[in-house]
């Protein structure tokens, strides 16, 4: 079978048979052997018989490059893009969006929804993450009947039984499609300091022999240390494994890596690439030129090294993302961003650790999380083979975690189900209570705990969940007579925080706030504490001082820790509400370009989410002017 003048593998024929019989489909195959494909195959058929399909991403990231893809693929007046803070023709018979918001269409029954044909989940493994899996748990469950999924991962153990679920609530057929061959054969790798680029077993073998005696024979002498291996030796041996990404769970060391490289003259100066950039920011406002990340960027980059993290500005991101499409990029240092489904493949990988920063915690990668990284090695029909180097300090050498975690992606998927106020709220608006008790039965969790009997059981864990949380609303006047009263009503559309900002804008709390302290409000709400953030030029105001004698007066609000924040992001907050762009703001702190644009991207989001609950005219006009000042203050960004 041909499609798009490509020969089919015979995993990509069995899903789309399974597609032309009206099947949900679960796919599990490797990282580039044409998942995307089966994607393209389903938009093409239901485009031409004029029913809707939706493509949900874990990252914005690479919900915008579908974006590009798909644009170019079926035309831009086809093609929509949905992700919060951005909304392009969201009426097009195929949208791009985060599963978040699809999970919120769900739930509400979106009229947009009633053409719906597939629903296409890229990276469903994300079900395993622990503060986000829950949203593709609930976009399944709450999906209408007609609805049929693609579910895509590089790999599944348990695909099988997340089939049978997904057959068992919805009552079709799923499909499993299995391919555990890699078009480009992987070769696992590791770097010691000493021993170069070398096997596992033989660093355990060497690991307690002091590293003198091991290189010069010395068998008297113990005293030397043991050093770190270094990721520009990395780079020296792999030479001819290039292009790499060179995975680093930090922003600042991904820069700091880029610019020691750049250091060791290992590669020759590019005209090419500085041509490029020069006339990729020829038209970029002059500010992004001042940039010690655009400055430090401009300096590694004509030699052929890279650094891509969520904290830069969209246009370098690009820049970056369009030269190592070009292949001029030798070494680009990223966090995970390049791990998410990005079509952008390299030769090899390399690990600077299997530890990581979770956000709550240093932790070690997953089978799962190391699989789908160092899947991005190889580039087919262009490598014979990829590589994945994991560089290993022999302080922190574990051989049988280091094994279990390269050896074989054995980690299931399991569900991560949990009841936000947002679900337990519209349930009780849109179901009768034995709807709920249905519903609550169809959670992963329950089917992974009692197999085929989940609907049979009367009491289980989310049933005395749901009471609880049903009990606390009640208490805090959410719910009434088993109806939601306006303040639940409100709190109903709004999808995280959802008590803070309910207490805030569906109570008479801000009836007497003006713009630049419900700007405030919203700003202390998104903005995520971190120890080594700092700021200047905070701007104390009478209205700053009422804001916080206000809050200080409310029973509730007075304890919330996020409102200790507000003097600080007065210092974002205020030269945004009289006018300064982003470029501006961002010498008021030390957070990084791309995290400022990201929190004032938030800001936007939720003042969406505020305007469409309230039944204010007065709220809706201030949250939409509020959003003005917000759009202007990143005009900049959004127009280079």
């Amino acid at each position: 079978m041909q499609y798009k003048n490509l020969v089919l593998d015979p995993f990509q024929e069995d899903a789309i048979r399974a597609i032309e019989e009206n099947k949900s489909v679960v796919v599990s195959a490797p990282t580039g052997s044409g998942k995307t494909l089966i994607a393209d195959y389903i938009i093409g058929k239901y485009i031409k018989e004029g029913k809707k399909v939706i493509y949900t991403a874990p990252i914005k990231a690479l919900s915008n490059q579908k974006y590009k893809e798909f644009s170019a693929d079926y035309g831009e007046e086809n093609v929509g893009l949905l992700t919060g803070d951005i909304s392009k023709n969201g009426g097009a018979p195929v949208v791009i969006m985060t599963t978040e918001i699809y999970r919120n269409m769900a739930i509400t029954r979106d009229a947009a929804l009633a053409t719906l044909s597939y629903v296409i989940f890229d990276e469903i493994h994300f079900i395993n993450d622990i503060e986000r899996g829950y949203v593709w748990e609930e976009s399944i469950i709450f999906s209408q009947e007609h609805v049929r999924f693609l579910c895509l991962s590089a790999t599944i153990p348990n695909a099988k039984e997340f089939a049978e679920w997904i057959a068992a609530i919805k009552r079709h057929e799923v499909a499993v499609v299995r391919h555990e061959h890699r078009p480009v054969p992987l070769y696992r790798e590791w770097f010691d300091a000493e021993a170069g680029i070398t096997t596992l077993e033989h660093i355990r073998e060497v690991r307690d022999i002091p590293q003198d005696r091991y290189i010069r024979g010395r068998t008297h002498h113990r005293t030397a240390k043991t050093k770190a291996p270094s990721h520009t030796d990395l780079i020296r041996d792999i030479q001819d494994k290039l292009p790499c990404f060179f995975f680093v769970f930090s922003r600042q060391k991904c820069q700091d890596y880029a610019a020691e490289l750049a250091q060791k003259n290992i590669f020759p100066y590019n005209q090419e690439i500085t041509a490029f950039v020069r006339e990729k920011l020829a038209t970029a406002p002059q500010e992004i030129n001042s940039l010690k990340s655009t400055q430090l960027m401009r300096q590694v980059l004509p030699y052929g090294i890279a650094f891509h993290h969520a904290g830069l500005l969209p246009v370098i991101k690009d820049t970056v993302e369009e030269l190592f499409g070009k292949g001029l990029i030798h070494v680009l240092y990223t966090t995970e961003t390049f791990a998410v489904g990005i079509n952008m493949p390299a030769k090899a990988v390399c690990f600077d650790s299997l530890r990581k920063f979770d956000g709550i915690t240093f932790r070690y990668l997953n089978s799962k999380e190391y699989f789908q990284i160092a899947g991005r090695a190889g580039r087919r029909g262009i490598d014979n083979a990829g590589y994945a180097y994991v560089m290993v300090d022999r302080r922190d050498f574990n051989y049988g975690l280091y094994r279990n975690i390269t050896e074989k992606d054995v980690d299931p998927i399991l569900s991560q189900f949990r009841l936000s106020v947002n679900t337990v709220l519209n349930l009780i608006k849109r179901h009768t209570q034995e709807e709920i008790d249905e519903i609550l039965c169809k959670s992963f969790y329950t089917y992974q705990k009692y197999g085929r009997r989940f609907d049979k059981v009367a009491k289980h864990l989310f049933a005395y969940k749901f009471e609880a949380a049903k009990k606390k609303l009640i208490k805090m006047g959410y719910i009434a007579n088993d109806r939601l009263t306006d303040k639940g009503e409100f709190g109903s559309h709004i999808y995280s925080d959802e008590i803070l900002t309910s207490e805030l804008f569906a109570t008479s709390f801000y009836g007497h706030l003006n713009e630049y302290q419900i700007m405030l409000l919203v700003a202390a709400i998104c903005y995520e504490f971190r120890e080594k953030t700092e700021f200047y030029h905070q701007q104390p105001s009478k209205a700053l001082s009422q804001l916080k004698h206000a809050l200080k007066n409310h029973h509730t609000l007075e304890k919330e820790k996020r409102f200790r924040s507000l003097d600080d992001l007065t210092s974002l907050v205020h030269p945004c509400f009289y006018g300064k762009n982003v470029l501006e703001i961002v010498k008021n702190t030390n957070l990084l370009e791309g995290d400022i644009i990201r929190f004032f991207r938030q800001m936007l989001d939720r003042f969406g989410q505020i305007r469409n609950a309230t039944r204010d005219l007065r709220l809706v006009e201030i949250c939409r002017s509020c959003e003005q000042v917000i759009q202007n203050c990143l005009k900049d960004i959004d127009t280079v």
